[in-house]
């Protein structure tokens, strides 16, 4: 067999192969601990349509100042901001305070 032509074969192949992969993006949506529901209920529809369309979500609560004295105050924000996706997400890395962040990554239920 021609080495020209197996090597042609093997590229095809691997160009075939990437052509089915999909490349899952990592979207981010930011919080802090006192925000209003009304403004976590909009973080949550944006939240949504990343979630929709297949990426995953990066949700991050910034502290700030004397807020990283109460960190069950972000705790329980996050876990709220969770609650309005779970019809359509699932929680792959569960709220953790790294520095002055809590972070909680959120995947497609469907993936």
């Amino acid at each position: 067999m021609d080495y020209g032509k197996y090597k042609y074969e093997l590229a095809k192949k691997e160009k075939e192969a990437k052509k089915k992969q999909k490349v899952v993006t990592v979207k981010e949506v930011r919080l802090s601990p006192n925000i209003e529901s009304h403004d976590l209920n909009v973080k949550a529809n944006r939240a949504l349509k990343f979630l929709e369309s297949g990426d995953k979500v990066k949700v991050t609560l910034r502290f700030r100042g004397r807020e990283l004295s109460n960190t069950s105050m972000g705790l329980k924000v996050i876990r709220e901001f969770a609650s309005l996706l779970t019809e359509v997400s699932t929680v792959e890395k569960d709220a953790k305070l790294e520095g002055k962040q809590m972070i909680m990554i959120l995947a497609p239920k469907n993936a």
